[in-house]
């Protein structure tokens, strides 16, 4: 079985929240759905749960970031340039915020957004031989 990655974030409108991930071409799983939290279906091995704050609270003891601090950059590799465009868009059209110019290294190539509730997200394209080999020599 291949590695799974659960990513939780808490969120301040689950409902909103939902929308917007779905604009990006996302599904949400109904089997682990409900009023406090809901799964969001990026691949077949990651998924993000996307909680209400206090469901969140439910799992740590510790005191959760307020919006518009950052704790976490969640990077997503996608299969190319083409689609790093076309999730970048689509976020921005539902809500997110660009917050930086993107990033072209030749072998690479990001974009990186907030989601309404201000979690830092970025869409990486990697040449595949330099994924292997590295970043080329300069």
């Amino acid at each position: 079985m291949d590695t799974m990655v659960f990513i939780n974030l808490p969120v301040t409108d689950l409902d909103r929240s939902k929308a917007f991930y779905e604009a990006l071409g996302y599904s949400i799983n109904p089997a682990f759905t409900d009023e406090t939290a809901a799964c969001v279906v990026i691949s077949d091995t990651i998924s993000l749960m996307i909680l209400t704050r206090p469901k969140f609270a439910e799992f740590t003891d510790k005191a959760i970031a307020d919006v518009g601090t950052i704790e976490v950059i969640n990077s997503l590799g996608v299969a190319s340039k083409d689609e790093v465009h076309r999730l970048a868009d689509a976020a921005v059209a539902a809500g997110a915020t660009e917050d930086r110019e993107p990033v072209d290294l030749g072998f690479m190539f990001q974009r990186a957004f907030d989601d309404p509730d201000g979690h830092r997200w970025e869409l990486v394209w990697m040449d595949p031989q330099a994924a292997q080999d590295g970043p080329p020599a300069e």
